[in-house]
């Protein structure tokens, strides 16, 4: 039951950081109509690119009584995932592939929704009658600005969080409650003149700060893109297979963040931080699956897994995976045959 010398919010705050939870914020449920003015406008420019499931629930992401009618507050809650290592210190290596640091580790997925249904087990035993609904990244729930909303950080010149003591190194998860809790005052905008994430994007993602086209975003092309990246992109992909952190590794506030506060879920695995490109093309089905077994990675599947690590290839200027590159070019999906074509030109 909830604690009388203590108001609820006070008592949710102490425990998610019991859980693992470094920074919670509440906001309302109602509409923001600015909020909604934005995603109608990026859908309307087609900056989702593939991504129709975006705009398939667009009234479910206009606010969280959209989705959920009875919503009446949102408790915004991250998870830090910050590392240890330098995420760009593999660029331009002939050996080795990039992986984004958050696939590096745990699926996020598993972890963050598991302790959020912690806390809203907790919750609903603390104040009877009171119902939550979480949510982690699979719903039509726009994250990032209900965080903003909430006072735990800034939508950033990427677009993305930024917490000004755990930098961009964030997962984020909500809870949908029917209780009133008092919302916190909106992020203030911490960005100032500084451009570095814009200036550091390989493909020019951004039309302008605050922007992102998804189509041009290496992350968006090679994870949720299917069929053969673009042309004009793929030299651009250098060596990065699953995801980019470019934008985020240069912001200046991840000066704060540091590996302590990450969970040790999130803890990179070994053979993840510098994964050597000639075994990763030589995965079968099988392989894939075993080797990302609990990874986010799992869900793109082999294939397009092994097109993202051709594309690498091509990049690489190493003429020793020319012999598995060839032999790839008689892969039985089209997509990944012609990636090694063009790689194998390149390598020539």
């Amino acid at each position: 039951m909830v604690n009388a010398t203590a108001t609820l919010s006070e008592q949710v705050q102490e425990r998610v950081l019991a859980l693992g939870f470094a920074v919670c914020g509440f906001a309302s449920a109602r509409e923001d109509p600015l909020r909604s003015e934005r995603l109608e406008q990026w859908l309307g420019e087609g900056h989702h690119g593939s991504m129709e499931w975006m705009a398939a629930r667009l009234d479910h992401r206009r606010s969280p009584q959209g989705l959920w009618p009875e919503a009446r507050s949102v408790i915004a809650l991250g998870m830090s995932y910050a590392p240890g290592h330098d995420p760009l210190a593999l660029e331009g290596s002939g050996e080795h592939a990039r992986i984004s640091v958050y696939a590096q580790g745990r699926d996020y997925h598993d972890v963050v929704k598991k302790r959020l249904k912690a806390l809203a087990r907790w919750l609903v035993e603390a104040v009877p009658g009171a119902q939550v609904k979480v949510f982690v990244d699979t719903a039509p729930v726009m994250e990032k600005p209900l965080g903003e909303a909430a006072g735990i950080g800034w939508q950033g010149k990427h677009t993305n969080l930024v917490s000004p003591t755990h930098g961009s190194w964030l997962f984020l998860g909500a809870i949908y409650t029917t209780l009133d809790l008092a919302p916190a005052e909106p992020h203030r905008d911490q960005c100032g003149s500084c451009r570095a994430c814009l200036d550091a994007c390989p493909t020019d993602a951004f039309p302008a700060p605050y922007q992102l086209d998804a189509r041009r975003c290496i992350s968006y092309l090679t994870i949720e893109h299917k069929g053969p990246v673009p042309e004009e992109f793929r030299a651009s992909l250098g060596n990065r297979i699953y995801g980019c952190d470019d934008c985020l590794a240069v912001c200046p506030w991840n000066k704060f963040a540091s590996e302590a506060q990450a969970m040790k879920e999130f803890l990179p695995r070994a053979e993840l931080v510098a994964p050597r490109l000639a075994e990763l093309l030589a995965l079968d089905d099988a392989g894939f699956r075993a080797l990302f077994s609990g990874s986010p990675i799992k869900r793109i599947g082999r294939d397009r897994f092994v097109r993202n690590c051709l594309y690498a290839a091509g990049n690489s200027g190493n003429a020793g995976l020319a012999g598995q590159v060839e032999a790839l070019t008689r892969d039985y999906d089209p997509v990944v045959a012609e990636a090694a074509e063009w790689a194998l030109e390149r390598l020539r």
